[in-house]
């Protein structure tokens, strides 16, 4: 997970140096930012974890005692529109109504026995991210910018009878980068955005259980939150 922001990063930093080493041209749809809305849609992957903070707890009666980790990647769709309002010549307040469609492995297991168990938290997030935009001056037929907002999500792939049940309602922070691609009749615009979950998602009450003993997955947990790195392309 690690690496591969790393590695985006890096590209993205190499992307926005090549676009401003290149020499004037002609430009294409010279007047598209001069209106004061804009809109769009887009289409794109992203990577869904779930980080896990461990209890400790072990039950009296057993002596079990389950740690559990998010262990693979959880590549998924992203898919949306875009409205966006001009404040200032650099400076833009957008919405983005998006569906993620994706899903979170978990490995649960035993100190005690070293028994294992695994999970798959499938998602359907419904966001809707507000982010303020700010973008550098126009170069030829790029323009690169970065972003900063909030994302209230809702999962509506929510699962009852569940080892571990997360709370369909989180708020994310979010930041990010892409650049302006002026094509000849639309612009084309790839994006990094990196969201962060800012609560504790872990569904601790659970009266939907019919089987009592699954509640020590639970009681295992002590706090677990989600974040997204998502790469969208838009076209406007």
């Amino acid at each position: 997970m690690k690496e591969l922001r790393l590695l985006l990063i890096i590209y993205s930093v190499c992307l926005c140096h090549a676009v401003w080493a290149q020499p004037r041209r002609v430009q294409n749809k010279p007047f598209i930012d001069e209106r004061q809305f804009h809109y769009g849609f887009f289409a794109g992957i992203h990577d869904q974890t779930i980080q896990l903070q461990n209890s400790g707890y072990t039950d009296p009666a057993t002596g079990q005692q389950w740690v559990a980790q998010a262990d693979q990647m959880g590549l998924g769709f992203s898919v949306g529109v875009l409205g966006e309002w001009k404040l200032s010549r650099y400076v833009s307040v957008r919405a983005v109504p998006s569906l993620h469609f994706g899903s979170k492995h978990i490995v649960m297991r035993d100190l005690s026995t070293d028994n294992r168990e695994s999970q798959d938290l499938k998602s359907c997030y419904v966001g809707v991210p507000i982010d303020v935009k700010l973008a550098a001056p126009r170069f030829n037929n790029y323009r690169p910018y970065v972003i900063a907002g909030l994302s209230p999500m809702y999962d509506l792939g929510i699962s009852k009878q569940a080892k571990l049940k997360v709370k369909p309602f989180t708020l994310m922070a979010e930041v990010g980068m892409g650049c302006d691609f002026y094509m000849p009749f639309f612009k084309f615009i790839p994006e990094l955005k990196f969201c962060f979950g800012l609560g504790n998602v872990l569904q601790k009450n659970r009266p939907d259980l019919t089987d009592p003993s699954q509640l020590i997955y639970t009681q295992s947990i002590e706090r677990a939150t989600v974040s997204m790195v998502v790469l969208s392309f838009y076209f406007e």
